[in-house]
């Protein structure tokens, strides 16, 4: 483990006396900070073609998604406990059918200005999109999937450029 990846480790929400803490970011410097995030809902073949044929009778599923994930982005605080409140300048959330892999990926891009990451703002925009096409179709599949939600890439600030290895 190198010097770098040992201050990366250091949990930031804990104090010296091992008490929850929002961080502080106000000597952090304002740069352009931007986030990708990704999530699969995997299920049935044939749920999988009424969402890309727009047979669901509760309409365009993948519209609503879309909505609900960038909805998600903007309530991250709301959710997620000591998570800054954030002026998200962009916040886009893509659905892509897969059906070679029956399943539906998730990729959100969230961006501000600020001192602070949209790691968690693009996270929480990929789960709830995940989330909303889950309980749109239920009624059809139960056994749809939630998996690999994980970011993709950062940008900006301190740490730089960061970007998960293929």
């Amino acid at each position: 483990m190198t010097a770098e990846h040992d201050e990366q480790a250091t949990l930031t929400h804990i104090d010296s006396d091992g008490q929850a803490r929002m961080v502080d970011v106000s000597e952090k410097a304002v740069t352009v900070r931007e986030a990708r995030a990704e999530a699969y809902v995997v299920m049935r073949p044939e749920t999988l073609a009424m969402i890309v044929e727009g047979r669901h009778k509760k309409g365009d599923v993948l519209a609503v998604c879309r909505i609900a994930g960038i909805q998600g982005a903007k309530r991250c605080p709301d959710l997620i406990p000591l998570c800054h409140p954030l002026m998200l300048s962009s916040v886009k959330v893509e659905l892509h059918p897969e059906p070679e892999k029956n399943r539906v990926r998730i990729e959100s891009r969230c961006k501000l200005s600020g001192q602070t990451g949209v790691e968690m703002e693009a996270l929480t925009a990929a789960s709830v999109a995940a989330l909303t096409l889950y309980d749109m179709c239920k009624a059809v599949d139960r056994g749809m999937v939630i998996e690999g939600v994980r970011v993709l890439e950062k940008k900006g600030g301190k740490s730089g450029h960061w970007r998960v290895e293929e």
